[in-house]
């Protein structure tokens, strides 16, 4: 059974940072691409980043390009998503998600439950 648990969320200042990181299990970490993805209330799903499944290539919303990281670490089964520069904007619902395959470009199938971020002073 796939399992995501999102962590490191919370209440950081304008310009500060963050780091989330993912737990998963249930599946052959290392065979799949993730994703980050974010929601505020009342919007859809907005997303993020993405790594393939050996970290090698990583992709960016325009939004948080330049500011946030994406990483993953295959044998502790994590992947991670530094933020920096902290807007009050980036205030949301951040999501990991597991991707079909390695691909970058694939779809989603399975998500977290979230971990609150709120940028605000």
């Amino acid at each position: 059974q796939v399992q995501l648990v999102e962590s490191g969320g919370g209440l950081a200042q304008p310009g500060g940072s963050l780091r989330l990181s993912c737990a998963a299990s249930g599946f052959t970490f290392s065979r799949y691409a993730m994703s980050w993805a974010r929601q505020t209330p009342g919007m859809g799903l907005d997303w993020v980043s993405d790594i393939n499944s050996d970290g090698s290539d990583t992709f960016y919303a325009d939004s948080v390009k330049g500011r946030f990281t994406i990483s993953r670490d295959n044998a502790k089964k994590t992947v991670y998503l530094q933020m920096n520069s902290l807007k009050p904007e980036d205030t949301a619902m951040y999501y990991c998600i597991k991707k079909v395959n390695e691909g970058l470009h694939s779809d989603w199938d399975y998500w977290g439950q979230g971990t609150q971020v709120t940028v605000s002073s």
